[in-house]
């Protein structure tokens, strides 16, 4: 039991792992993109990269969920409800902050691994019996 629940968690780590580091290079480059339709109309009249930017912030975001599900799947693991739900809840402050305020290198690698670590305690709790 003890292995399987320490194995469950190792996969956890894993798989917010890369879903952290996805979804980083998902809002990253869309929001670099926002502001390159800002620059390239500089006389919009009202907001220009506006709607752009809200949709950089949405597709970083909302794949999370999905990077997290379709990553504890392919690792064999049923019952994510718990992280796939507060894991999202959390990327949204935490991907917020490390995107949006331009932290640096470190700070966003530390941000990165705290997230890691976190979806791995959220992983060792299942939402489902087996």
């Amino acid at each position: 039991m003890k292995n399987r629940r320490t194995a469950r968690w190792v996969k956890g780590v894993a798989a917010s792992a890369v879903s952290a580091v996805v979804c980083y290079g998902i809002w990253t480059s869309c929001r670099e993109w926002a502001f390159g339709a800002a620059a390239a109309d500089p006389d919009a009249l009202f907001g220009g990269g506006f709607l752009e930017l809200l949709l950089a912030g949405f597709a970083g975001v909302m794949s999370m969920p999905l990077l997290l599900w379709a990553g504890m799947r392919v690792l064999r693991e049923r019952g994510n409800h718990l992280l796939v739900i507060v894991a999202t809840m959390t990327w949204i402050f935490l991907g917020g902050h490390v995107v949006e305020e331009d932290t640096g290198a470190v700070p966003t690698a530390v941000f990165l691994a705290l997230f890691a670590a976190f979806g791995g305690l959220l992983s060792a709790v299942r939402t489902q019996g087996e």
